[in-house]
Order: C-alpha cells, then sequence, then structure tokens
C-alpha cells in the first residue's frame, strides 16, 4: 500500500529530470509562450471616386465616409477648393484606415499643374497645394495630309509620344497659328504635307502632354507657309508668331470662334430648320459639343450678354471700325463677363448650347459692317504687322535658328526629338 502518494509523485518527477537529464528550466511550463509574429501587410485602403453630373461635393465625401463634424473641418480647411464650381469628372484619390470608415487623406488634380491634398487629424483637416513640374521637350513631326490634319498627326504622331487628346490639341494649335493663312477644312488637298517643331511637357510620372508650338511649315497646293514664334517683349515673355518675310501672322479678326467639328448651315439664304420659311441667314452656323468654350474672334466691348428671343443666349460685342460680332444659343455666359466691359482676341465668353431656336448644339456666329451683316469667311482682315524695325536682326537670328530645327538637312518623317 502506498502510504505517502504525494511524495512518490515529487520523487518520479525529480527522477525523471534527473534521469532524462533535464533541468528545470527546461521543463514544458517553464519555457516561454511564443507565437508567429503577426504582419500587417496593408494598413489603409487606398480608392478613387469620381464626380458624378450634378453631384456635389459632400456626395463624393459621403462615399468615402466624411460627413457631419468631419465634413464641415473639411470645408474649413478647403480654401482652394471652390466646392461649388466643380466639374463633373473630377477624380478623388482617398486613403482610408482599415480600422476606420473615414478617409484620412484626400488628393484631387485641378489641373495639369495643380494637386490638392487633405490630411485628417485629431484638430481636424490641413490642405496642402502641390505644384506640378513639368519638363519642356522639344519634338520634330513631319507628315502627309490625305484626309484631314488631324488625321495626318494622329498618323504620324504615336501614343507613346503624345495621346490622344493631346494630339487633338496639337491639330488646333496649328489651326490657330494659321488661323487666317490656311483653312484646314478646304484648302488643304491630299498629298499637301506639313512640319511642325512644338514642346512636349513630361511630367515626373511619366505623363506627357502638348505644350506650344515653336515653328511650323504647312503646303497648300505645294506652297509652303511658314509660321516662326518670336517674342517681341521678352520681359513680359509677350510674342507671335510671323511668317518667313517677318510678317505677323495675326489679324485683326479671328478666321471662326471656337473648335468646331463642321460648318452646319453657311452665310446666306436658306430654309429656316424651324421655323421652315425661307430667309436670310445672316451668319454661319458651327456645329460643337454642348459646352465648347466660344472664343472673342477680336478686341472688343460687350454691348450685349444674356437672353435674345430666337439667339436664346447671346453674347455681342463692339469692335473698331464699325464692327460688331454676335455669338449666339450659349448653354451659358463665361465667369465675370458684364455689360460694357473689355474682352481681348481669344478669350473665352461663353459656351456652346442650343437655346433659343436651334435643334442642336451649335454656335451662331454673325459679323456686321455698320450694322449690315457680312459673310465673316470672306471678309478681308488685313496685312499682318510687320516684325519691329528695331527688332528685325533679333528676328532674323531667332528664324534662321528655328528654320534650321525645322527643316534639318536629313529630315525624316514622323516624330524626331530635338536637342
Amino acid at each position: 500500500m502506498i502510504r505517502h502518494p504525494r511524495r512518490v509523485v515529487a520523487a518520479l518527477i525529480l527522477g525523471g529530470g534527473v534521469l532524462g537529464g533535464t533541468t528545470r528550466n527546461a521543463w514544458p511550463w517553464r519555457r516561454p509562450v511564443s507565437a508567429p509574429p503577426i504582419r500587417v501587410s496593408e494598413a489603409y485602403r487606398e480608392f478613387a471616386d469620381t464626380l458624378g453630373r450634378r453631384e456635389t461635393l459632400s456626395d463624393v465625401l459621403a462615399r468615402a465616409g466624411v460627413t457631419g463634424h468631419h465634413y464641415g473641418t473639411f470645408l474649413t480647411a478647403a480654401r482652394k477648393l471652390d466646392a461649388r464650381r466643380l466639374r463633373p469628372g473630377l477624380v478623388f484619390h482617398f486613403r482610408r484606415p482599415l480600422t476606420d470608415s473615414v478617409a484620412d487623406r484626400l488628393m484631387v488634380r485641378l489641373g495639369p499643374e495643380r494637386r490638392l491634398w487633405y490630411a485628417r487629424a485629431a484638430e481636424g483637416w490641413t490642405e496642402r497645394e502641390e505644384q506640378i513640374p513639368w519638363t519642356p521637350e522639344r519634338l520634330r513631326v513631319q507628315g502627309a495630309i490625305a484626309t484631314s490634319l488631324y488625321d495626318a498627326l494622329d498618323t504620324a504622331v504615336p501614343d507613346s509620344v503624345l495621346p490622344p487628346p493631346e494630339r487633338q490639341a496639337l491639330a488646333w494649335a496649328i489651326a490657330d497659328v494659321y488661323d487666317w493663312e490656311v483653312d484646314f477644312t478646304r484648302d488643304v488637298r491630299e498629298g499637301d504635307g506639313f512640319e511642325v517643331l512644338f514642346e512636349r511637357l513630361v511630367s515626373p510620372e511619366g505623363e506627357r502632354r502638348f505644350g506650344r508650338i515653336v515653328a511650323a511649315r504647312v503646303d497648300v497646293a505645294r506652297t509652303p507657309s511658314y509660321a516662326f514664334y518670336f517674342e517681341t517683349d521678352t520681359l513680359a515673355l509677350r510674342g507671335e508668331f510671323y511668317d518667313d518675310r517677318g510678317r505677323s501672322l495675326k489679324r485683326a479678326f479671328l478666321r471662326v470662334p471656337l473648335q468646331f467639328r463642321r460648318i452646319s448651315s453657311r452665310f446666306g439664304g436658306r430654309v429656316h430648320p424651324i421655323l421652315h420659311t425661307y430667309r436670310q441667314h445672316a451668319g454661319v452656323d458651327f456645329s460643337a459639343d454642348y459646352g465648347t468654350p466660344v472664343r472673342a474672334t477680336a478686341d472688343g466691348i460687350v454691348t450685349r450678354a444674356g437672353r435674345d428671343g430666337g439667339y436664346g443666349n447671346l453674347i455681342e460685342l463692339r469692335h473698331a471700325n464699325g464692327i460688331r460680332t454676335r455669338y449666339g444659343h450659349l448653354s451659358g455666359l463665361a465667369r465675370g463677363l458684364r455689360l460694357d466691359g473689355h474682352v481681348a482676341q481669344g478669350e473665352t465668353i461663353g459656351f456652346v448650347g442650343s437655346t433659343g431656336l436651334s435643334t442642336g448644339p451649335h454656335l451662331h456666329y454673325e459679323f456686321l459692317i455698320n450694322g449690315r451683316p457680312a459673310n465673316p469667311q470672306r471678309t478681308n482682315a488685313g496685312a499682318g504687322a510687320p516684325v519691329p524695325r528695331d527688332l528685325q536682326a533679333s528676328f532674323d537670328a531667332a528664324r534662321a535658328r528655328l528654320a534650321l530645327a525645322l527643316e534639318p538637312p536629313r529630315a525624316a518623317a514622323g516624330v524626331v526629338k530635338v536637342d
């Protein structure tokens, strides 16, 4: 009979420890408890959201959890973000902690050169503006026109050089340079060629966009037409385009007041599409997308701005020498436009719409001389002013440098980087 079982158990344990050659530190209940380390691969979730049509800033922020008090403190901090003038399609980039339902960081890009950053802390939100640096690179493109200038550029310039929207911007810039020299919708023919020296802007992230045109040559009916950019005011960095003889390509009036798809109705008699009566069409109709910016064709004074019968939303400008221009069927007027206010040539004054007697989005443009309608496509805008005499030598030197880069001895088709 075992009279002292506890002593026996203790002896067996101690004996086992001795027999096994172990120590007290090796006993299982003496070993420290350990587990695999916890690794957090992601502490945040990053996502993007887009401002939809007829949505407000609060709608986008609410989907990121920024509501109530958080939304109020955000509006207090967001001094550079005008919540009332955000355009549909604007992309907001959020970061939200996995342990929280409210985003703690937000980035929105208001334009190619500006980013706004917002960070949430215990005391509220903070705002920081970042300027995006773009590095200019000079490129030269050469090609032949088969159907249109844009199609030719689309073929000659690959996506790796400029994305499609920027190629379109390049095409419109060329059309603007030659506004009164070449009508690219009617003058160019198959086989006409072009050479353009332009600047491409590259961001630190590798984004590419069109910068500006430096020089160009367009052959129309085998006749070359040159354009060289030259700064007449180096302090203010102001300049314009001149031909190879030093005559300005700028005229008193632009040929067209917007970037349009086609001319839907020309100057002259026609059957009105809504009234169904034959009447004189006192202007030119340019078919364009809804919201396309409309620019003043010349310096002038605003004499009418607002609703005006069949014109819908109308702007009328008074220019020198008894000339007036009218811009009808607008969806809206540019911010800051007012009666008796001055506008500059090329300045945006309104946006394409379909107000008044209109069957679709387009601009009705009129050109009146002493109150009588004239065909703006046939109006003589006069000759361009030459380079000032005291700058002629500087222009000749600049033209020679640009001409060598534009037309090198061994010119290759396509796009070439110019040092």
